[in-house]
Order: structure tokens, then sequence, then C-alpha cells
């Protein structure tokens, strides 16, 4: 079964299936807050008994109801409520034990609590360093605090109350409650859990409703604010509406606004890349998610030559952690740079957020961080023979420093791993895009000159990108260069995202689009991030052959922005048939490529779910099947629709776009579509493009 996993603001919470942590060390199973986990071992029993799981309700996103039994034969039970939520700051649960049993019978409610304080490095086994020590332990009737010495001079407290007295509160951090119940008779006992910093500060508990009401009350209002989808297409409407939930769940405030941490459990944190693509795909669910974004990482662009950290001057970060290893210098991710393509990609967001907003102010706000990112790309691609490329700095960084990380991931056709420096396709047309949109938004601020430059610079770029990536053996482009000139021709899902940077030459781009397409990409649940036919693949890796949906997005963005139907209807029914395989109406971070023969996707083993970048894609499809793309810059709204297979009609209501609103309904009739615009409140003219499905 899945395991449990909310979060909220600053705090997530992972357990088994039934709502314990163990407090097995390999588990992973706590309560974390900024990297550290708090409280690692949660244990309910009940009369004795650990109670056996019947159900576990985790429809909403934010919220679980597990519910559990204790049975003696066919005699009777002792039904076991757990519900659980995080809010302001705190973990609340609720375990409510019914007597089902025809007799009155005791009800004993014990659980008991353990905190170890580890970093979430050490916990993943991804570091080893020195750290501190538990100072003081606290059991009393009121509850049990505990309090952590860190290496880094920072004193953490986890505080736990409760809203009923207890028969005992032992020194192993066990609380018991008990009740005689009758027959159909039911008690509660709530249980506050609280990390703090520096200081305690008890506080007395909140009701369990009222923090429950007020939680329920943030995501209605979360919703209302965005945009709402009809449509008569299930498997849409159930992935949509998790991923709408998990968005919301995954935003974290870091002193500029909510952001996207990256996902669960493992990457509760800002992420450059991540976060970046994450609000470039929600610009049409809320932009304001890219503003919050783009301000949190210029607040955090490098300013100096760290090679510990892969930190160079305007360059745009790859991870930041808060926790006791980076603050005591024992690890490099406070945070660190290693990142290739997050710096342009900085600049792709900045461009489209403003062709949904028109807000030119926050362009004004960031163009010393956009000249600082720009000098980058252009100081770092003069390195290796003009395109942006990397190679390992740092002794702890990442060898490989495009979203595809792992150390195996760029492999030639003869099985010879590719050496740095490296120039990734993708990242080159990252680069393309974002100068060619900049040097309108700069023309209309009125910097022809910057403008007329970086023009210039596109052009250039894609004449020696056509001349170095093009094989005219495989029809395709090369996924990088090697060393500044030797192509690794291995054919991969990465130069699919050109098509949304519109890199590739005309008469090309029909070619990539029908290369990942192909059934050697394509097995039916996705492209995959390797042609099975190249000596790399293998379904089962984490990059060479398995399905990423927010690489799907991407691609999926270019062929819908480029009009290639038949190739945008494909993949959107691919990722519509996956999304059947999973239970949890959750597209994860990834999952194998094997074709679909029949019987579902099969999952990777370690993947994280939800992961922000894969719900996402949710928004993705919808702006693919409206074909929506605004441009404030020329005051038009593009609509080109194309219904995935199986979905007759759409309404969308409340696009934001510019200062307005945008509402659209599509209907689908025999093989025609039929827009219809019910309410356009941008100022912009809207250009609908009609044909056949």
């Amino acid at each position: 079964m899945i395991n449990c996993v909310i979060k909220e603001g600053d705090l997530f919470c992972l357990t088994g299936p039934g709502g314990d942590m163990s407090g097995d060390s390999d588990s992973g199973y706590g309560l974390y807050a900024q990297d550290t986990r708090f409280l690692n071992e949660l244990e309910l029993e009940v009369n004795g008994e650990r109670p056996q799981l019947l159900s576990a309700n985790q429809d909403r996103s934010w919220f679980t109801k597990l519910r559990l039994m204790n049975q003696t034969k066919d005699e009777g039970a002792m039904e076991i409520v757990r519900e659980r939520y995080i809010y302001a700051g705190s973990l609340h649960e609720r375990i409510t034990v019914t007597n089902y049993y025809p007799d009155a019978r005791p009800a004993e409610i014990a659980m008991k609590f353990g905190a170890d304080f580890q970093d979430m490095f050490l916990v993943r086994k991804y570091r080893t360093g020195e750290v501190g020590y538990i100072l003081l332990a606290d059991y009393s009737p009121e509850g049990i605090t505990l309090q952590y010495s860190g290496k880094d001079d920072v004193r953490r407290f986890l505080h736990i109350q409760w809203d009923s007295e207890p028969v005992e509160v032992s020194e192993n951090g066990k609380a018991r409650f008990s009740r005689l119940l009758q027959p159909r008779e039911s008690a509660s006992v709530h249980f506050m859990i609280t990390p703090q910093w520096e200081r305690l500060n008890k506080t007395g508990i909140l009701a369990f409703k009222e923090g429950f009401a007020a939680l329920s009350e943030s995501y209605r209002a979360w919703t209302e604010d965005t945009m709402t989808i009809e449509t008569d297409h299930a498997p849409f409407n159930r992935v949509y509406n998790r991923s709408v939930q998990d968005l919301k769940m995954l935003l974290s405030d870091y002193g500029f606004g909510e952001m996207p941490a990256a996902g669960l459990p493992w990457f509760a944190a800002p992420f450059g890349r991540d976060s970046l693509i994450t609000s470039l795909y929600m610009l049409m669910l809320r932009p304001e998610t890219a503003k919050a974004t783009l301000r949190t990482l210029a607040a955090w662009q490098g300013t100096k030559h760290d090679t510990e950290r892969d930190e160079q001057p305007g360059k745009i970060m790859h991870e930041m952690r808060f926790g006791e290893l980076v603050a005591t210098g024992q690890s490099p991710f406070g945070p660190y740079f290693g990142t290739v393509d997050a710096t342009p990609l900085f600049l792709v967001v900045l461009a489209e957020y403003v062709k949904w907003t028109g807000d030119l102010e926050l362009v004004r706000e960031l163009t010393p961080a956009v000249m600082k990112a720009l000098a980058w790309i252009d100081e770092t691609a003069g390195k290796y023979g003009g395109f942006l490329s990397y190679h390992q700095e740092a002794e702890l960084g990442f060898p490989n420093q495009g979203w595809k990380d792992s150390p195996n991931c760029l492999v030639h056709p003869d099985g010879r791993l590719a050496s740095s420096p490296i120039a990734l396709s993708e990242v080159q047309g990252y680069v393309y895009y974002a100068k060619q949109q900049l040097a309108a938004i700069f023309d209309r601020l009125g910097d022809s000159e910057l403008g007329t430059r970086l023009r210039q610079e596109t052009d250039l770029l894609r004449e020696r990108f056509e001349a170095s990536y093009w094989m005219d053996d495989d029809q395709y482009y090369a996924v990088a260069l090697e060393r500044g000139t030797v192509a690794v021709r291995s054919v991969t899902s990465n130069p699919g995202h050109l098509l949304f940077c519109g890199l590739p030459d005309t008469g090309r781009t029909a070619k990539v689009a029908e290369r990942l397409s192909s059934a050697d990409m394509n097995g039916g649940f996705g492209i995959r991030t390797m042609s099975e036919q190249a000596a790399g693949y293998y379904p089962m890796s984490y990059h060479n052959g398995s399905v990423w949906p927010h690489d799907n997005g991407f691609i999926l963005l270019g062929l819908s922005r480029l009009g290639c139907r038949e190739e945008a209807v494909q993949l959107m029914d691919s990722l519509l048939e996956a999304s059947l395989s999973f239970g949890d109406a959750r597209f994860p971070e990834l999952f194998c490529g094997y074709a679909s023969e029949g019987e579902g996707v099969v999952p990777y083993p370690t993947t994280c779910s939800p992961q922000a970048w894969s719900a996402a894609v949710s928004v993705v499809l919808a702006q693919s099947a409206l074909g929506l793309f605004p441009d404030s810059l020329s005051g038009t709204i593009r609509l080109h629709p194309a219904l995935p297979s199986g979905m007759n009609t759409m309404k969308i209501e409340r696009i934001r776009i510019g200062e307005g609103h945008l509402s659209v309904e599509i209907q689908k009739t025999n093989h025609d579509l039929h827009v219809k615009v019910l309410r356009n409140t941008t100022g912009y003219a809207v250009e609908v493009g009609k044909g056949s499905d």
C-alpha cells in the first residue's frame, strides 16, 4: 500500500500505510521541517495491540484518514480512525476509538513518540558528518518536550501536546489514555506535535475541528482563485483535480512569496530547475507562482567563484537546503549551484511570465539579475566554443548538470559515457528562446540596442547549432556535444525540448516531432528518455529509457505551439492512458519505459510522489488541449485546440491573462472542433484556429 505523506508550509510528514513511524532509521519516516527530521517514532497501540489497517483515504492531498481495527475473531471489534493534517506549524492527529462489541469494553490508546533530529542528508544516507545531541527530555501529564543541541549551535525542540488526561506518561516516550466504552460509544485523543527552533514557545492546543476548518478554507479559497475546468473525460478530470491540490500543498514561502518545492518526500526544498519548470507549467493556473519563484531565485543568484558549491557570479542555484550539515559547512547545498540549465530557464520563465501577464515592472525589478544571468551564459559559452556547457568542479557535486543528472545518462551509441565539458542540446534551446524573447521585451522597455544584440546572438546560435547537432543519418538532433565538438549521437528525448524553444530549422521540426512519436520513443505511456534502439537503453533506468512526465510536458507544449496536432493528441492520449495506472491519481516523478501491452504502467522503485513538475503536467495537458498561447507584447491570444481522444467537451473559466480573464468552451462534433469564447476581459484579441480532431 502507499505510504502516507502530507505537507503544509515548512512541514511534511511521511509514515507507513497504517500511519506509524517505526523509528527504523532505514524507513525515512518522520516529521520534517527545514531539512531536519524532528519526529522519527510514532507508534499507536489500542489495548496493547497494533491495529490492522482496513482502508486509507488520501483523496485530499493535505489530509489523511485511516480506518483500522482490533478484532477478536468475529465477536466484535474496536474500530480506530486516525485523522491527520498539518496546520500553523504543527502536525495534528486525532485518534478515535469506537466499541463495536455487544458489551462495554475498555479502550486504552497508547502512543509512543521518539525524536532523532537528524539532518535530511543523514536520513537519506547521502552524506555523513558530525552532529549534535539530545540535551533535554521532559515527560509530564501535560505533554512531552525534547530539546536538541545542534553542531550548528541551534537549539531545536519538539513539543508534543494532547487534549485528554493520560493515565501514564513514561520516559520511553509512551503516553497512555484509557476509557471504558459502552457499545457504539467513541472516545478521541487529539495530539498536536510542534517543531520549534531557538527557544520553546508553549501554547495551548488548537481544537482539531478548528484547524481542520481553517485548512479546508485555505484550499477552497485557493481553488476559487484559480481557473476551473469541466470536461467529459474522466481520466483527465481525475488527474487534473488531484494535481491542483498537490500543487497547492507543495508551495512554500522562502521570503518572496509562495513558490513550488520540488517534491515529496526528499525534495521539500527550493530547486532552481524544478521550481522554474513547475512555475512555467503553472502559468495558466496561477502566474504569481512564477513571480515568487523568480524573485526567490534572483535573491540567491551566484555572486562569487566557489568551486566547492559550483557557484559563479550570475548563476542561478540548483538546490537550497537548511539543515545542520549545511549550516556547519559539511554539505555544499547552502545553496548548491551545480546546474547548467537553471540560469537560461530563469530567463525563459521570466519571458513567458511577461507573455501571460504583461507585467513589465517585474522585468525592470529583475533587470540586474537578468543582465548577470546573460553575462554568465555568454562567459561560460565563450569558454566552450560558443555553446553553454558544464563540467564538474565541486568534489561533492553532480557529474552531470542537466535535468538528466545521473552519472550514466549520456551514452554514445558504442556504450561509452560522454566526457565533459558537455553542451546539452536542450540547454542551447533554452538560451536561444530566452534571448529571442528578451529581445522583444527590451525593445518594449526602450533598450533597442540590447534587443538588437540579443537577436544577432540568437541568429548565430541557431546557425551553429544546426551545423553541430543535426544527425543526417538519424534525421534527428544529437543529445549533446562533448568537449565542444564531438556529438553524442544516441537518440533521446532531450531534443524534444527544442520544439518549445523554436530552435529547429523549419524543415526539421516535423522530423523531430515524427521521431518522438515513433514506437521506439513512445511505447504508449509517454515519450521515453531514450530510444529503445539506443545502446544505453533499458526501461528500468533512471534516465536511459524511463518516462518522465515533466519531460513530456516540455515536448507537448512544443508540439502544441507548433501546430503538430496529430503528435500532440497522441502524446496527450499516452499520458492520460498512463495516469489510469496511478492509484492515487498522481503523475509520479518517473516510471519505467515498458510499452503498453495490456499490463499497465510499471512503477519505478524509488520514485517521488507527489512531484511538483509532474503534477503541473496536468495544467500542460489543459493548455495544450486548448492550444492556448498568449502574447501580451503583441496583444494577442492564440487558440488552436486539439482535444485528446475521448474528450468531446472542455470548458475552462477564469484563465488569468494580462489584467483580465478568459473563459472558453470547446465542443467536438463528429471530427470538427468548435471554439466559443465565453468571456474575454483581457483586452487582447483572440485568434481562433479551427480544425478537425
